[in-house]
């Protein structure tokens, strides 16, 4: 008895390579055949462009977040001022400063005086956000002491009256190194006829651009002695800012930080923009499924090729049977037919998909230089550029989902072809 091939030999691999390049005259499909190709392949590279800009946002806004704000926060007990107004005062804040930035974990602490004012400069005004530094903690703030993009020089920070602005303050006020800049506050001195507004002009030293709108535009740093006599927080601190060496791992770091820094209450990064990444999550679960559904439909377009590839090759298919070939064999030579399409067009999706991400800075100014400019706006987006980070498991996780559903889609029509009565496939013929 003549032993069976093993599965996926030689000639049927011929016979389906054979199947997917014939021409439609000849009873083949090649132009389902490109359409299913091209619609997988397009399917592919959206999502995973999609999946890189999702990424690149969250790496983004964290990275920012991480790198221009403190990861937690602590605040001491609250007191009135002469108005009645509540005032967060930290009173023994070197004290908790050196004892939390002994703790294992943690990369720097820093005590911070923060304030709104407006600042004017040449008839310009714009409202501001001040934190009080010392030199050596902004040194330590990562996108402040390393920026996208900086003028002057930060070593001048805290002598003399030097500051330091965000370059959306410097283009809100048309501010440039050396000009000087006034900030009002209308918390001033304190005479017998009332609060009279405190002006104080400073040098503007320093300028960076982080890449946040949002920071870009309201941050100022002034010195930390002059915050204190700016703000009448003469002896205290607001708050102080602890920087860690794994931000992502805050959770843990809670007790630690509240053990020794003692009765204080903590706000962490998670704190304040837990809610923005939980719906970043959200919308990115929603997004993975709508694409998901996408390559689905594009390979579908596979059934419908082999489908009509099985009724165009039924003749075929009946004199292979009569000359003795099992159904499974017709079975995979088909399964081989769709299967073809979906790896191909997956793997020239991948392609694409990564090469959208990788030069999507080109790509994006092209679009933007040919819808005249104006696409992207950073006062709305609070990124100064639309991001993009390629994850290996983003087009691992694309590349599973294209070829699972291209296998799976592809047995149906494939055990139709198998179960063909060759006798009634002949006897039209």
């Amino acid at each position: 008895m003549p032993q069976s091939p093993p599965p996926f030999s030689r000639f049927e691999r011929m016979i389906a390579w054979r199947y997917l390049r014939a021409r439609r005259a000849e009873g083949g499909v090649s132009t389902m055949t490109v359409i299913s190709f091209l619609g997988i392949m397009l399917a592919v590279a959206a999502l995973i462009a999609t999946l890189a800009v999702r990424t690149g946002f969250r790496y983004e806004f964290v990275g920012t977040i991480l790198g221009a704000n403190p990861h937690v926060s602590l605040y001491d007990q609250v007191e009135l001022d002469a108005d009645g107004r509540q005032n967060r005062v930290f009173e023994d804040y070197a004290e908790a400063a050196a004892a939390v930035a002994a703790v294992p974990g943690v990369s720097h602490a820093a005590a911070v005086i923060r304030g709104q004012v407006l600042a004017a400069h040449e008839g310009r005004n714009a409202g501001v956000e001040v934190t009080g530094i010392t030199p050596a903690d902004l040194a330590t703030v990562p996108l402040v002491a390393q920026p996208e993009q900086a003028f002057g020089d930060l070593s001048r920070f805290g002598q003399g009256d030097g500051v330091a602005i965000g370059i959306g303050v410097a283009r809100e006020l048309g501010l440039q190194i050396g000009d000087r800049v006034r900030l009002i506050s209308p918390d001033g001195a304190r005479t017998p006829f009332g609060t009279s507004p405190r002006v104080s002009a400073y040098e503007v030293v320093y300028i960076f651009q982080v890449g946040r709108w949002d920071i870009d535009r309201v941050r100022v740093y002034l010195p930390f002695a002059e915050a204190q006599s700016y703000f009448n927080r003469d002896g205290v601190a607001d708050e102080i800012e602890v920087y860690l060496d794994d931000p992502e791992d805050v959770g843990p770091m809670i007790l630690p930080i509240l053990q020794a820094a003692g009765d204080v209450s903590i706000w962490t990064w998670r704190d304040s923009s837990g809610a923005f990444l939980q719906a970043l999550q959200m919308e990115d679960n929603i997004m993975f499924i709508i694409l998901s559904i996408l390559v689905l439909i594009a390979t579908l377009n596979i059934v419908s090729g082999l489908i009509m590839l099985v009724k165009n090759k039924s003749r075929d298919i009946g004199i292979l049977r009569t000359m003795g070939l099992s159904e499974a064999s017709v079975l995979r030579v088909f399964f081989l037919c769709g299967s073809a399409i979906g790896v191909a067009g997956t793997l020239a999706g991948v392609a694409l998909g990564c090469a959208f991400a990788i030069w999507i800075d080109p790509i994006f100014d092209f679009v933007n230089w040919v819808a005249g400019g104006g696409v992207w706006d950073p006062s709305i987006r609070l990124i100064s550029s639309l991001p993009a980070r390629l994850e290996w498991g983003d087009v691992a996780s694309a590349m599973a989902l294209s070829l699972g559903l291209s296998f799976v889609v592809t047995i149906f029509p494939a055990r139709r072809a198998a179960r063909m009565n060759p006798v009634e496939a002949l006897r039209h013929e």
